[in-house]
């Protein structure tokens, strides 16, 4: 009689044997690839929760600032015909109370809100830059209107200015804040030009304007700045412009 298993038995028994122990193995074992696409999906699907609870950020709009006709004019003119000869230059639009900056080439470089003098008037009263102050009354102090050669000089204090009319004492420079009660830095913050007469004629802009753009532009050889009128025909201050339809067609 045999104690043990018959060759076959043995046999049929490690065959079974074998599948048990195949059979864990294969249920586990991870599928290929399988541990390559897992951190793709995990990604995507941050990505996408992070799509869904990212808020839209909302474009930054600067408004340009309103440009009379005048100024347009004016401004094409100067490019057409060259007048600035080769040096920087500035329009100040008095009826929008705006200065439009421009480099030697004719570039634009931007603009700025300005205070000008709280007489509506193109000129200037006579022997004005010899009054004092308070000697000046409300319906002096014009800016007055035209072409003029800017160039820098020293005022009352020593103070740096750009001066643009030095006859008649009329610089163009940062805003004053000496006076609180004028509120000069909230006119030239004001949506509208209508309280930006202020100043005994003088043209004010902004500080940051004045010391980034306007003065390392005019500091070397100084520059044009155009001043449009408020009452006189513009033709009358500046005669040439009559030109600007001949010159268009030329160019």
């Amino acid at each position: 009689m045999s104690t043990g298993l018959s060759r076959r038995g043995r046999t049929a028994l490690a065959v079974l044997v074998a599948l048990a122990l195949s059979v864990p193995a294969a249920a586990t074992a991870p599928q290929p690839g399988a541990r390559k696409t897992a951190p793709r999906a995990k990604a995507a699907a941050k990505a996408k929760t992070k799509a869904k609870t990212a808020k839209p950020v909302a474009p930054v709009v600067v408004p340009a600032l309103p440009r009379s006709d005048a100024a347009n004019r004016v401004i094409a003119w100067v490019a057409a015909a060259h007048d600035n000869a080769g040096l920087p230059y500035a329009v100040i639009d008095k009826p929008t109370a705006s200065l439009f900056l421009f480099s030697a080439k004719g570039e634009f470089l931007g603009e700025t809100p300005v205070l000008l003098g709280v007489g509506v008037g193109d000129e200037s009263s006579p022997g004005i830059g010899a009054k004092r102050l308070e000697e000046i009354g409300p319906a002096e102090r014009t800016t007055p209107a035209g072409r003029f050669v800017a160039k820098f000089g020293r005022a009352f204090g020593n103070q740096r200015v750009l001066w643009v009319d030095y006859a008649n004492s009329v610089a163009l420079h940062a805003v004053i804040t000496t006076h609180k009660s004028e509120h000069r830095v909230d006119r030239l913050l004001s949506p509208t030009p209508d309280d930006n007469r202020i100043s005994f004629g003088c043209i004010n802009v902004g500080t940051s304007f004045y010391t980034k753009s306007l003065r390392p532009l005019f500091q070397k050889k100084g520059g044009i700045v155009y001043i449009l009128p408020d009452t006189l025909p513009l033709d009358d201050v500046f005669p040439r412009l009559r030109l600007l339809p001949y010159l268009g067609a030329t160019a």
